[in-house]
């Protein structure tokens, strides 16, 4: 019994010595993004709104024009440039993995409708909309922008780099 009281006494003294060291490094917040926009972009201040990021593969190109500015629509934007690859999803959706999630913090979420595209919180992809019946309102579907493009031009996306990049901003 004694010898347990010295074990548990021992292990208790080295955790809460251990709860009064300092961090070795500085401190890390991942509750806030500071995104800074790409050199295309005048300065993080400045609105993502208007801004048209094209998405080329080969010859084809699809013009994105960004609607709204938030947390995520200006995390994406200071990805930029990307290349990334597509591929069709659930014959409802284009859709490509982006290297890390975005912010969505106080971004709001969307009903999609076609032409839309959007971010997929849950999974860290966006997504290009051309079927979007039955698909209703969703706080982890975040609207990023609308696109310039049939489905024929979004299918010729797939099965290659697509260079995602900024070039127009209002």
């Amino acid at each position: 019994m004694r010898r347990k009281l010295l074990i548990t006494g021992s292990a208790a003294i080295v955790f809460a010595a251990a709860g009064c060291t300092t961090p070795a490094g500085p401190a890390s917040s991942t509750s806030a993004i500071s995104a800074t926009f790409p050199p295309g972009i005048a300065s993080a201040s400045s609105s993502a709104e208007g801004t048209v990021v094209r998405f080329t593969s080969g010859e084809t190109a699809v013009d994105v024009t960004i609607e709204s500015d938030n947390p995520t629509t200006r995390d994406f934007l200071s990805m930029l440039p990307l290349t990334l690859s597509v591929e069709e999803f659930a014959g409802r959706e284009k859709i490509s993995q982006l290297p890390r999630k975005l912010d969505t913090d106080r971004s709001p979420g969307s009903d999609p409708e076609d032409g839309d595209l959007i971010y997929y919180a849950p999974w860290g992809n966006i997504g290009f909309y051309y079927d979007t019946d039955g698909i209703g309102y969703s706080d982890q579907t975040i609207h990023l922008g609308t696109y310039d493009g049939s489905v024929e031009q979004l299918s010729r996306l797939e099965g290659g780099d697509v260079t995602a990049e900024v070039v127009h901003q209002q």
